[in-house]
Order: structure tokens, then sequence, then C-alpha cells
């Protein structure tokens, strides 16, 4: 393996050095952090009707080519300083377009004890590509939505034992091991292992005795971490979801107040930007979360649109990493409406913006009609939280105005004719 990540007290190295501390003339203030993006449908795959994601320009369902469709993207990633993804084996929830309980996303056996080779090729070659380039990979073992297909706690465990030992087994030293995505949560409530920090506690052991000691930690839901678990993690993985940067600032320096000398490491947050600020400000990592963009399979693994581009370009600049300015028209952009992220005549409006702290509301309008009013960030037409909207009839030939009011008193317009 090229790349080994290690962790001193706060830090992250990868091969010794802190990471971003090979930026040349940035401030050492991030230097050790692990800037990352959720890509949890890295290997994800549908045994109960695959036919159903030949969709968004796919003719048919490739589970391979979306896999390779990621690796074809992490250069240009790592280019603007993402240097970790988040994959899962039992991957997340389609947010918007499909009832994940109907989906059957799960390598495991039934008793936890085989994996699926199809799935294990695919998350090989993801931590081959990831190795090559100086990545980590930050590797999600269960899901709520598929943990029912594991038939009890001890096939729980086993499939705990099953990835950590195939990790170990390939040689891995760029991984960081995440028990559970968000326990506590959703199907979690039902198996008291995957709900009670206790028992949190004893799978992140379980998984770092098997892993032969990689490290290893679990997430709670957004906003959501136990002392007892953040205690027995290596990392402190956290989830921002709902939170704007003073209730994500709040958060952080609760898990900071325990005085643990770990890295706290955000794995999923939303397209909030701003809470980029939080995490440079507090010296912990943090992770772009676009479900639109990023969990609805076949996912658009490129900085495929105006809010990845924003993102890219924000961290890229706190991280010390020279940018031009873009010019103030392409800062604010009407996002949702191409034909990419159109799913039975529903598309998801919103306005991406370099700076949305620039921004004091935005006004959506169809066809002359006024839809709706966002007033924070992420300024999403139908905002249900920070990750997740409701979606809008439209169909082609529509046209979708944005009036952008900016806090300096300006008003921008944009516009796009439904294609």
């Amino acid at each position: 393996m090229k790349t080994k990540l290690s962790i001193e007290g706060e830090k992250f190295l990868i091969n010794g050095k802190l990471v971003y501390s090979e930026i040349p003339g940035n401030s050492a203030d991030v230097h050790g952090l692990l800037m990352n993006a959720r890509f949890i449908q890295g290997i994800f795959d549908d045994k109960a009707d695959p036919k159903r994601f030949a969709r968004f320009g796919w003719r048919a369902w490739d589970p391979r080519r979306h896999t390779e469709d990621l690796i074809k993207a992490l250069p240009l990633w790592y280019s603007y300083g993402l240097r970790a993804i988040t994959v899962g084996f039992q991957g997340g929830m389609p947010v918007f377009t499909i009832d994940n309980a109907s989906i059957d996303n799960n390598p495991f056996s039934e008793d936890g004890t085989a994996i699926d080779p199809a799935y294990l090729e695919r998350m090989e070659s993801i931590f081959r590509a990831a190795d090559d380039l100086g990545m980590a990979v930050i590797v999600s073992i269960l899901y709520q939505g598929q943990i029912n297909r594991l038939q009890d706690g001890l096939a729980v465990r086993n499939a705990i034992r099953s990835a950590c030992r195939w990790l170990k087994d390939q040689g891995f030293s760029n991984v960081i091991i995440e028990v559970a995505n968000e326990y506590g949560v959703g199907n979690f409530r039902m198996r008291p292992l995957l709900s009670d920090p206790e028992s949190i506690s004893g799978l992140i052991e379980l998984a770092r005795e098997h892993s032969g000691g990689l490290p290893v930690g679990c997430s709670g839901a957004g906003m959501v971490m136990h002392s007892e678990v953040a205690r027995a993690s290596d990392v402190i993985l956290i989830h921002g979801n709902g939170a704007h940067r003073e209730q994500y600032s709040r958060f952080v320096k609760k898990v900071k107040s325990w005085n643990l000398a770990k890295p706290i490491l955000c794995n999923e947050d939303s397209p909030c930007i701003t809470n980029l600020d939080v995490a440079f400000d507090t010296k912990t990592s943090w992770g772009y979360y676009n479900n639109l963009s990023k969990q609805e399979p076949p996912a658009d693994w490129t900085i495929a649109n105006a809010e990845d581009l924003f993102f890219a370009r924000r961290m890229a600049r706190g991280l010390g990493f020279p940018l031009p300015s873009l010019p103030e028209e392409e800062q604010y952009v009407l996002d949702g409406l191409s034909c990419r992220h159109e799913y039975q005549g529903t598309r998801w409006v919103r306005l991406s913006a370099e700076y949305p702290e620039t921004i004091n509301y935005v006004d959506f309008i169809q066809n002359g009609n006024l839809a709706g009013r966002s007033y924070q960030e992420p300024f999403y037409l139908n905002s249900e939280e920070t990750w997740i909207q409701g979606g809008s009839p439209t169909k082609k030939g529509d046209t979708w105005r944005a009036l952008v009011h900016l806090a300096d008193g300006r008003t921008l317009e944009r516009e796009v004719v439904v294609g």
C-alpha cells in the first residue's frame, strides 16, 4: 500500500506527514485535518429490482460502472483538497425517490459470516484507487435501512467481524472504520446492539480487534454523540445534519469539552458549506453531503453542479490552495433543474451560492408565479432539513426564476428554462 493513514493526538497524518502540510505557505492550523465527502453509495447495487436504477441517462443499471465512475472522479476532488471519502458496505438511502425498504443493498449473508464477492471487488477497487492518490476511505459497515437483512444480534457481530477481517487481510492502511452509520436511528432502534451507547462501545472494540487495530469510530445522528462512544473511539465521528453554523459550533465545542485528545471528524453534514467555517475555526474535519447528486443511484460522482463546485472551492481556499475569484454572476446559480436531476416529473430546485452568507432570502418563481421563499442556507425550495427538500413538479419548457435578495440590498435574478 502506498498510503498509510495514522493519528497523533487530534491530527491525521498520511505517510508520516500531517495532512495538508505539503501545501506551500498555508496555515499550520489546517495541518492534520481530513476534509471528506459522503459517497456512501460507492458500491451500491439492488438485488430486489435493479432495473429501476436505469435512469438519469443510464440505459441499464451497472454496479461496476457506478463504482468505476466514482474512481474516475477522485483525482479532481483530490485537486481541491479532498482527502477522504465515506463508502458503505450497506450504502445509504436514496432520499428523494425510492423507498429504501424496497431496496436490497446488503452484501452480507443472513448470519453475517459471508460477504458477496462482487461487493468486495468493488470496495477493493475504491481502496486501491484512493491509495494510489493518497486518500483515505472511511468505510461504514452497517446501515439502518438494511440492518433487518441480518437475522439477529449474533449476525450483526458476525458482519462486523467479516468486514473487519477482510479489511485486515487486504492490508489496507488508508482506512477508518465506521461501525454503523448513525447508531440509534431508524431500524437500529429495534436492535439494542445498535442503539445503546454502551453496546456501541463494545462493537467498536470488536471492530478494532478483528481489523488488527485499524482506527474505528461510530457516528450518531445529526448533533448526537455520547461521551462513552467518543471515549471508545479512535476517531470521534460526528454528523452535522440539521445544523447551521451556530448550532454546529455549539455541538463541536461540546464534544471538544470532553478533552479526549482524539480527532473529531464530521463525515456527514449537508450542502451547508458555511459550516466549513466552524470546522476551520475549531480545527476539526468536515464532511460534505449532497444527497441530490451523490446519494441517488446512479450518482454523479463528479463535481456535478454548482453546489459541489462551491463546496470544493470553499474547502480549497480554507486549506490554502490559491484560487482565482469567480465573477459575481457565476457565484449564484439556480440549481437542480437539469435533466440529470429529474425523476417522474419532479425536480429539486435550489439556489446555490459560493457565499451563502451574502444572501438575505431567495424567491423562487415558476412560470411567473411565486413558488416559495427560502430564508436560510442551503436555499432550497420546499426546504425540510439542511440535507433534504420536497420536490417540485415541473416540465419541459417551464421557466424558473430565482430572485436573490442580497444582504447589501441588491437583488440578482437567475433564470432557467427547463429542457
